[in-house]
């Protein structure tokens, strides 16, 4: 056997053990009644369809799929416009682009929970004159979401101003020399000269962004634990409730795969729109 067989393998046995055996698991007592602990009994399709007649189960994939548009839509906007200043000619660029990266390596919950304390304590007393930011929102049903918004776009950015950076690093400076000749404006050198080279680029972003928001749990668990209430539960975060805590294994395992799919289909879909328009510059 070929030496680069036993240097695959490991890897292979140990992605089946810890990735795809488990999920095979899981799909097996989706259909079944388990709550964790004690015996079982097939159920057939039952959980599948009671996760459609549930009003949190509903909430909770209402909740996430608001919150990861658009903390998508402010990741990308915001990490265009720093990858753009910190691609220019500026001082101490390295510098700034190291700090701008910081957020990614710091540990989430550990930041969530500096945040919680800047929302809690800090914010009512430095905008104590705002009305909205008088008092703590995190226990605000309605302005709860945007703390925890603001948290994962926050550590968000620093990776996608990466990918960013890399794709205006592409773009070759005689483009934009070109286009200052001809007299065009520094919008009309972004329209039709970056935007479209960094497309591909763009698309990876996007399609990262929103996968990893309808996922969100750490920033939530730091700052509401989804609350008040369920107004700031995730699918996550339900699905480790109900699935560890509450009793609900198999009905979870199901909400898992049904999760599961939709993100699928979310990315693909994603990934077939935005090569088009690829395709269309």
């Amino acid at each position: 056997m070929p030496a680069y067989y036993w240097m695959v393998w490991p890897a292979v046995i140990a992605f089946a053990a810890f990735h795809t055996v488990p999920v095979l698991v899981g799909i097996f007592f989706s259909f079944t009644n388990y709550a964790g602990y004690g015996e079982w009994n097939f159920v057939g399709v039952s959980n599948y369809v009671n996760l459609f007649r549930d009003d949190r189960v509903l909430a909770a994939y209402g909740f996430s799929f608001l919150f990861a548009i658009v903390a998508t839509i402010l990741t990308n906007v915001f990490s265009l416009a720093i990858a753009l200043g910190l691609n220019a000619k500026i001082k101490a660029r390295n510098f700034w682009r190291g700090v701008y990266f910081v957020p990614y390596i710091l540990a989430i919950l550990v930041i969530g929970y500096v945040f919680q304390f800047f929302f809690s304590n800090s914010l009512p007393k430095i905008l104590s004159g705002i009305p909205l930011f008088r008092d703590n929102i995190l226990p605000n049903e309605t302005w709860a979401w945007t703390a925890i918004v603001a948290l994962a776009v926050w550590q968000a950015c620093a990776f996608a101003i990466i990918i960013y950076l890399s794709g205006l690093q592409t773009i070759p400076a005689e483009m934009y020399e070109a286009a200052s000749l001809d007299g065009a404006s520094a919008w009309q050198q972004f329209r039709s000269i970056t935007f479209p080279l960094i497309g591909a680029f763009f698309t990876i972003n996007v399609v990262i962004s929103l996968k990893g928001f309808l996922q969100v749990f750490d920033p939530i668990v730091a700052l509401t634990n989804g609350g008040p209430g369920t107004a700031t539960e995730s699918v996550t975060l339900l699905i480790f409730k109900g699935g560890f805590t509450g009793g609900e294994f198999a009905y979870q395992a199901a909400n898992a795969v049904v999760f599961f799919i939709v993100i699928t289909i979310v990315a693909l879909f994603q990934f077939r729109v935005l090569q088009r328009r690829e395709a269309d510059f």
